[in-house]
């Protein structure tokens, strides 16, 4: 029983991401998932830098990431038969700039379910998991099957 639980989230997750364009275009891929948690990684890519100096990845790529990667871990609530969700809210705060060359991986997890919200929590890093490039709070919808 419990594999297919964990097969059924890979699926809802993968999914997920896959009918996103931009996390297609970005190159995001589902690293793990578990009950209301998600995490997502991107590769570094020179498309993506917003500063051509220093080779850093643009922060509308990293909140890209923390945002699809949100979306998943909110799709990943299965007690509460999630079948939809959407941004209300995302505050993300960037704490350094990410390594350029490495890839930028982001966890997210439900912290707090209401009947038509659910609140994440969600962190981003490099290769340096102990310094977050960024750290995020945000609110999505919570549609549930009928």
């Amino acid at each position: 029983m419990r594999a297919g639980m964990e097969e059924q989230r890979q699926r809802i997750a993968r999914q997920f991401v896959e009918a996103v364009p931009h996390a297609m275009a970005l190159g995001m891929r589902l690293e793990a998932v578990g009950e209301g948690w998600a995490e997502l990684s991107m590769p570094y890519d020179a498309r993506f830098v917003g500063e051509p100096a220093t080779g850093v990845i643009h922060g509308g790529a990293v909140f890209a990431l923390m945002d699809t990667c949100s979306g998943a871990a909110v799709l990943n609530l299965t007690g509460a038969k999630v079948v939809s969700t959407a941004t209300l809210d995302l505050r993300i705060d960037y704490m350094r700039p990410a390594t350029p060359g490495q890839r930028i991986r982001a966890r997210a997890e439900c912290h707090h379910l209401t009947r038509t919200v659910a609140f994440i929590r969600a962190t981003a890093t490099d290769d340096d998991a102990a310094r977050p490039v960024a750290t995020a709070t945000g609110a999505f919808t919570v549609e549930r099957a009928k």
